[in-house]
C-alpha cells in the first residue's frame, strides 16, 4: 500500500469512526428523550388519578395526601378543561396570559400536538381533560441533538478550513520553490547566451540577426525575473498603468496572428498606481493569450482602460467561445484548463499577481457562449 493510499485509508477510518460515535450519541439522546417523555406521561397519569381521588376523598388525611400529589407537579405545564371546554385549573403557566382566550386555545392545541390528552372520569363519566406540554428540561433535551450537530458541523468546518489553509500554504511554498528554481535554471544558460551574443557581434554576421537574438534574450531575462518575483513578495512602484498596459499590448500584437483584430482604448493621460510592471505585463499576456486560444487564432480582441474616481478597470474582451457561468470562478483555480495541452496555471497566476500582490480584483465580467468573454482587472489609483 502506497503512502497516499495509507493516508486515505486512515482518513476514511477516522471519518467512519466519527460517524459511528455521532450516531450512537444521537441515538442514546433519542432513547433518553423518549424514556423521559414516558416518565412525564406516567407522572401526569398519576396526577389524573390524584384528581379523581380528591373528588372521592372523604377524610382529611386522604385530601391532604392527594393534595400533595397534585402540588408535586412543579415543572410540567398543564391545563385542566371541563367537558364544555372551560378552564378549571392550570399548573406552571402564567395565569394572566391564560385570561386571553386566543392564547389559551393556541396553548391547548400545542399541548395536544405534544402529548395525547388524559381524561379524568368519575363513575364512568367525563369530569375533565388534562392537556399538558413538555417540561422545560424535556424541551432542552429535544433540541440537544440539533445543538450537538451544529457544534460538530462548526468543528468540522474549522478543521476543514484549517486543513485547506495548511494545504494551500504548502502548495504555495511548492509553487514558490519551483518558480525560484526555474528562474535559477534559466539564468545559467541565459548568461552563456549573452556571452555568445557579444562574440557574434565581433564576427561578420548580419547585425539584424544579432538584434533579434538580443530581443529574445531580453525576453528570457524578463521571464526569469518574473519567475523569481512570483516566488517572493515583489516590489511595487508608482507606475503609469496606461503606459504599462500599452507596452504589453504592443508586444503581444506584434507577435500574434494577423487574423486577430486588435483594439486598444485608453485615457489620454497618465494614471499612477502601485505596480510591478513585469508581473502586471505577465497578467495581461496570460489574459490575451487565453483570449486568442478561445478565438482559435481568429477574431477581435479589445483591451480597454477606464477610470471611475479612484478605481481603475482594465477589460480584456474577445469574440471567442465563451465560458459557462458555473465556471466563472473555477477557471482561476490552479490546474483547471479546457485545453488538451496545458497546465492550467495562466489564470491562477493572474489571480495571484493581481489579488495577492497588487491588492486588486480580477474576475469574469461578462461571458456569453459563442459570442465572447470579458475579463476585468480592478486596481486602486494613487
Amino acid at each position: 500500500m502506497t503512502l497516499t493510499n495509507s493516508r486515505n485509508f486512515v482518513r476514511w477510518i477516522i471519518i467512519a469512526t466519527s460517524f459511528v460515535i455521532i450516531s450512537l450519541i444521537l441515538w442514546n439522546t433519542y432513547v433518553f428523550f423518549q424514556n423521559f417523555k414516558a416518565e412525564e406521561r406516567t407522572k401526569m397519569q398519576n396526577w389524573s388519578f390524584a384528581q379523581q381521588n380528591l373528588i372521592n376523598s372523604k377524610t382529611n388525611d386522604e385530601i391532604e395526601v392527594t393534595s400533595r400529589v397534585l402540588e408535586s407537579n412543579t415543572s410540567t405545564p398543564m391545563i385542566l378543561l371541563s367537558p364544555e371546554g372551560d378552564i378549571i385549573s392550570s399548573n406552571n403557566i402564567d395565569e394572566e396570559r391564560l385570561k386571553d382566550s386566543i392564547y389559551a386555545k393556541k396553548l391547548v392545541a400545542r399541548f395536544k400536538d405534544e402529548n395525547s390528552p388524559i381524561e379524568v372520569k368519575i363513575d364512568g363519566n367525563l369530569f375533565s381533560t388534562i392537556y399538558y406540554g413538555n417540561s422545560p428540561l424535556l424541551n432542552k433535551l429535544k433540541y440537544y441533538p440539533l445543538a450537538l450537530l451544529l457544534i460538530i458541523l462548526l468543528f468540522g468546518a474549522v478543521v476543514y478550513f484549517f486543513y485547506r489553509s495548511t494545504k494551500n500554504a504548502t502548495q504555495n511554498k511548492l509553487w514558490s520553490g519551483m518558480a525560484k528554481e526555474t528562474a535559477h535554471q534559466i539564468g545559467t544558460p541565459l548568461s552563456s547566451l549573452i556571452g555568445w551574443t557579444e562574440i557574434l557581434k565581433t564576427e561578420n554576421i548580419n547585425p539584424d540577426y544579432v538584434v533579434e537574438i538580443e530581443k529574445d534574450i531580453s525576453r528570457l531575462q524578463t521571464i526569469t525575473d518574473r519567475f523569481s518575483k512570483i516566488g517572493s513578495i515583489p516590489t511595487l512602484e508608482k507606475t503609469d498603468i496606461v503606459e504599462a498596459t500599452t507596452e504589453a499590448y504592443d508586444y503581444l500584437k506584434s507577435r500574434s496572428s494577423k487574423l486577430i483584430e486588435f483594439e486598444l482604448i485608453t485615457p489620454k493621460k497618465e494614471i499612477l498606481v502601485n505596480l510591478n510592471s513585469q508581473l502586471y505585463s505577465w497578467t495581461i499576456e496570460n489574459l490575451v493569450k487565453n483570449a486568442i486560444d478561445a478565438m482559435k487564432g481568429k477574431g477581435k480582441l479589445k483591451v480597454e482602460i477606464t477610470q471611475l474616481e479612484k478605481n481603475i478597470k482594465i477589460n480584456v474582451s474577445d469574440t471567442g467561445k465563451g465560458i459557462p457561468k458555473h465556471l466563472h470562478k473555477t477557471i482561476f483555480e490552479p490546474g483547471f484548463t479546457s485545453k488538451k495541452r496545458g497546465w492550467g496555471l495562466g489564470l491562477s497566476l493572474a489571480k495571484r499577481i493581481i489579488e495577492d500582490y497588487h491588492d486588486g480584483k480580477i474576475k469574469v465580467l461578462t461571458s456569453e457562449i459563442g459570442k465572447g468573454t470579458t475579463f476585468q482587472i480592478a486596481l486602486k489609483q494613487l
